[in-house]
C-alpha cells in the first residue's frame, strides 16, 4: 500500500461528497459541461494572500509568477491580489495584458527571448530581468530601433542555492542569469548605455518546505545584492529575492512555517545595509500561492481486475496532471493527495490504483492505494492542481485535447 498525500486545509464535505465553494463535485462538473475539470477556489487564493501578507514584512511586495497558473480569472483576480507579475514569455505578456495587469508592474525574466518579445516588452515599459550579455545587447539594439528607453534589471545566477528545492535555479553552470562575478561590469554597461536601471533578480530554487533553507538563502541574497551594489556604484532600486515557498505533495510532508520566514525576514529589514535602504524588496510566488487552491475531477469509466490489483479507469490522466503521475521533474513516484469525491471523507475499505485513459503506463494518477469502494461514474478529485496543471501537461497527446476549468 503507498500511502496519499495529504489533502489541504479548506475542502469540505456536502452529504459525503467534495464540495469547492459550498458547491458538490457533481454540480460542479454538471455546470462545466463535463469531465475531466479543473476547479480553482477564489476563496482559497484570497485566504493563502492574506496568511502570507500576515506572516511577512509590511514593505516586502508580493509578486505573482505567471507560469504557475494563467488561467484568466485568476490572472485577473491577481492582479487584486498581488503588487506585480512575473512572466517568462511574450505569450505570457499577452495573458496578463489582455487581464488588465499596468505593464509598469511586469517583469519578465526567461532564457532565449526572442527580438520580438523584447521588442513587445521595451514598447510597453515591462521590466526585462536579462539573462546574458548577448541579450542585454540585444535588447539595447531593439530600444535604439524603437526610439524607446529600456527597463532593464539583471537576473543573478549566484553562487549559492536553496538547499531542499525541488528545483535549483541558481548555484553553479546555468542556463539562467548571469554569473554573480560578471553582473556589475553588465549593469555599468547598461546604465551607460541609458537604459533605466530596475535591478536584480535573484532566483535560487523552487518547491522548498524547510523554513531555515528559506531563510538561509534570502540573508545570502541581501548580502549578494548588497555587494553588487556597491560594485555597480549605482543604488538599486528593486530586488526581485525570489520565491521558493513550497506546498505538501507527499504523504510526511509538512507546510512550510511562513511565521518564522516572516520573522527572520523581517529581522534582516531591521538592519538593512546603508547600500540597499531605498530598494523596494519583492518575493515571486506562483505555486505557494494558487497549488493548494485547486482541484481535478475525473471521472471513473472503467473499473477492472488484473492480477488480483483493481484498477479505476478515469476519462483523465497525466495529459492534463503530468506532475500527479510523477513525470514532472520527480525521481521517485509517490502520490498525490486524491480522493473518491463522491465519497468524500467515507472510511477506505479497499485497495486501488486510479490510472488515466492514455495508452501508456505512466499514466497513474494513485498508485495502489487504500481507498472507499468506487464504481463507473464516481467522481475522483486529485488535489495540489492549481498549480503547473492544465498548462505544464501534454494536453494534446493522443488527440485527448484540454480539460474544462472554471473558478468558484
Amino acid at each position: 500500500m503507498k500511502p496519499l498525500g495529504p489533502i489541504p486545509p479548506g475542502y469540505e464535505a456536502i452529504d459525503g461528497e467534495l464540495a469547492v465553494g459550498g458547491r458538490t463535485a457533481r454540480a460542479l462538473v454538471e455546470d462545466a459541461g463535463g469531465t475531466p475539470l479543473f476547479v480553482y477556489s477564489a476563496e482559497l487564493i484570497r485566504r493563502r494572500m492574506a496568511e502570507l501578507r500576515a506572516a511577512m514584512p509590511g514593505q516586502l511586495k508580493v509578486h505573482y509568477a505567471v507560469k504557475a497558473n494563467p488561467y484568466r480569472p485568476i490572472l485577473e483576480l491577481m492582479r487584486e491580489l498581488a503588487d506585480g507579475f512575473d512572466i517568462a514569455s511574450g505569450g505570457e505578456l499577452d495573458m496578463v495584458m489582455a487581464a488588465g495587469q499596468d505593464p509598469l508592474l511586469i517583469s519578465f525574466a526567461g532564457p532565449g527571448k526572442r527580438d520580438e518579445e523584447l521588442a513587445l516588452a521595451i514598447a510597453h515599459g515591462v521590466t526585462l530581468n536579462l539573462e546574458s550579455e548577448a541579450e542585454a545587447r540585444r535588447a539595447l539594439d531593439v530600444a535604439h530601433r524603437l526610439g524607446s528607453t529600456p527597463r532593464l534589471a539583471i537576473r543573478v545566477n549566484p553562487d549559492f542555492e536553496l538547499r531542499g528545492s525541488g528545483m535549483k535555479m541558481g548555484g553553479g553552470a546555468k542556463p539562467f542569469g548571469l554569473d554573480q562575478q560578471r553582473v556589475p561590469a553588465l549593469a555599468r554597461e547598461i546604465i551607460a548605455a541609458g537604459a533605466e536601471w530596475r535591478g536584480l533578480h535573484i532566483f535560487t530554487g523552487s518547491q522548498a518546505l524547510d523554513a531555515g533553507a528559506i531563510i538561509e538563502t534570502q540573508a545570502n541574497v541581501l548580502q549578494l545584492a548588497h555587494r553588487l551594489t556597491y560594485e555597480i556604484g549605482v543604488a538599486l532600486p528593486h530586488l526581485n529575492m525570489g520565491g521558493g515557498f513550497g506546498i505538501p505533495y507527499f504523504h510526511g510532508d509538512q507546510p512550510v512555517d511562513i511565521g518564522a520566514i516572516g520573522a527572520a525576514l523581517s529581522e534582516l529589514f531591521g538592519h538593512i545595509p546603508v547600500g540597499l535602504q531605498g530598494t523596494e524588496f519583492a518575493i515571486e510566488l506562483g505555486r505557494y500561492l494558487v497549488g493548494e487552491a485547486g482541484v481535478y475531477l475525473t471521472r471513473i469509466v472503467d473499473r477492472k481486475e488484473s492480477h488480483g490489483q483493481t484498477f479505476l479507469v478515469t476519462d483523465g490522466g497525466l495529459h492534463h496532471q503530468l506532475a500527479a503521475s510523477g513525470n514532472f521533474g520527480t525521481v521517485v513516484r509517490r502520490n498525490y493527495p486524491a480522493a473518491i469525491a463522491t465519497k468524500f471523507g467515507a472510511e477506505p475499505d479497499e485497495e486501488a490504483s486510479i490510472v488515466g485513459c492514455l495508452c501508456t503506463p505512466l499514466d497513474r494518477l494513485a498508485d495502489q492505494t487504500q481507498l472507499p469502494r468506487a464504481d463507473v461514474g464516481d467522481l475522483v478529485a486529485v488535489f495540489c492542481a492549481g498549480a503547473y496543471g492544465a498548462t505544464a501537461s501534454p494536453s494534446a497527446f493522443l488527440g485527448q485535447g484540454p480539460a474544462r476549468e472554471i473558478m468558484v
